[in-house]
C-alpha cells in the first residue's frame, strides 16, 4: 500500500486547547484515517514550520487527499502538506525508466 506524509502545523487556537487539556491526537485521527482504508505507521511531534508528522499507508492518493481534506476542514490546522513516499527501489525504477523518457531540455546558447 502507498505512504504518504502528512505535516500539519497547529493554529493558536488548536495549541491554547492542547496546553490547556493535553490529548493525544493520534487517537482522535486514527479512527477516521482507517475508516478511509489507512493505517499510521508513524507519529511525531516536530519542531520548525509543521508541528506533527504521520506516516501513513493508504489505498491511493485519492484517500490520502481525502484524510488531508478532513483533517483540514476540522479547523485545527493552519497550513500542511502530504507528500507521496516511494521505497529506494521504487525511486531506482523511477530514475531507470526517466532515462527512457524522450524529454530533452532546453537548449542554450
Amino acid at each position: 500500500m502507498p505512504l504518504y506524509l502528512y505535516q500539519g502545523a497547529y493554529t493558536s487556537e488548536a495549541w491554547s486547547t492542547l496546553v490547556e487539556k493535553p490529548q493525544n491526537r493520534i487517537d482522535a485521527v486514527r479512527p477516521a484515517i482507517e475508516k478511509l482504508g489507512g493505517k499510521i505507521r508513524g507519529a511525531y511531534f516536530s519542531f520548525g514550520k509543521y508541528d506533527v508528522v504521520l506516516i501513513v499507508e493508504m489505498p491511493d492518493n485519492v484517500s490520502a487527499a481525502a484524510m488531508a481534506i478532513a483533517i483540514a476542514a476540522g479547523g485545527a490546522v493552519k497550513a500542511a502538506q502530504t507528500t507521496v513516499l516511494m521505497s529506494p527501489d521504487d525511486g531506482l525504477a523511477a530514475m531507470k525508466k526517466a532515462a527512457t523518457s524522450s524529454y530533452r531540455p532546453p537548449k542554450t546558447k
